[in-house]
């Protein structure tokens, strides 16, 4: 792997497994879906994936990941939850000063990120179901074009989300046929987003975020998950087999106004983000 290509992924933080937060069990056309594997004990061929990845960039980035602690650390079980949607960065990792040519902006780490997974494991849909569920108006939602919202009544809450599709502005969410719009949801809701990734060359994510404020270059050092579960890291591009897809399950346990963005570094800061509000009634 050449020195640039190394850099920009290690730059994010090596989350070079991007496809891997993907459910498993979705399908092309869409059937039955199921909480992320960030959840799930470490198995099968997703953390076989990622374990050869982690071990490619490691074996050439002559220890500047942080040494072999932090190598035990991402090779590992619990570096992988992490990597996959978990809440905390690693102990190593807090306050770290990374070298200025990893945290260079000059190249959008998404593209290489979406060419490095295109072929990472993890459920894919088709570009037709895509482009069909991303202006589908989800069951019990209210959806206001005027005020550029969708809102939940009840408490039990399904969305899908597509990540940069065609028709509409790049770097941009697109749901119910709206542009990164305001997504409402009673506390206590159980709220269950898919999220597609469909532009043909460049990896996409979504996290819903603890913090209200827009996010800095590098979402997934500062932006923490405002839930457990409420995170699908990366997903690489299209292949042949489909757009990647994850599915992110979370209790909106408290009242607040959070933000859900891409992590892909650059890309919150590009426009790629949206409210979500938790109403207390």
């Amino acid at each position: 792997m050449k020195r640039t290509r190394l850099a920009a992924a290690m730059g994010t933080a090596a989350i070079a497994a991007a496809g891997l937060g993907a459910s498993t069990a979705i399908t092309a056309c869409g059937s039955a879906r199921q909480a992320p594997a960030a959840a799930a004990t470490p198995s099968g061929s997703a953390y076989a994936y990622y374990r050869s990845m982690m071990g490619t960039l490691y074996s050439g980035s002559s220890g500047m990941m942080g040494g072999t602690s932090s190598r035990g650390w991402m090779m590992g079980g619990t570096g992988y939850r992490w990597m996959m949607g978990g809440l905390d960065p690693p102990a190593w990792m807090r306050g770290r000063a990374l070298p200025g040519y990893l945290m260079s902006s000059s190249r959008d780490p998404g593209k290489i990120m979406g060419a490095l997974d295109a072929g990472a494991p993890g459920a894919r849909v088709s570009a037709s179901e895509a482009a069909r569920l991303g202006g589908e108006v989800p069951a019990g939602a209210t959806v206001s074009r005027a005020q550029h919202r969708i809102a939940f009544a009840a408490t039990t809450v399904r969305l899908t989300i597509l990540a940069s599709p065609a028709g509409g502005p790049d770097e941009t969410f697109r749901a119910a046929g709206l542009v990164n719009p305001t997504i409402t949801v009673k506390a206590g809701s159980r709220v269950r987003i898919e999220i597609i990734n469909a532009d043909p060359d460049t990896a996409h994510g979504l996290v819903v975020t603890a913090s209200g404020a827009r996010s800095a270059w590098m979402p997934m050092m500062t932006a923490r998950p405002a839930f457990p579960g409420s995170a699908a890291w990366f997903l690489g591009n299209p292949t042949s087999a489909g757009m990647h897809a994850a599915t992110i399950a979370f209790t909106a346990a408290t009242p607040g106004t959070y933000r859900y963005l891409c992590p892909v570094p650059g890309h919150a800061q590009e426009g790629m983000t949206g409210t979500f509000t938790v109403s207390s009634a």
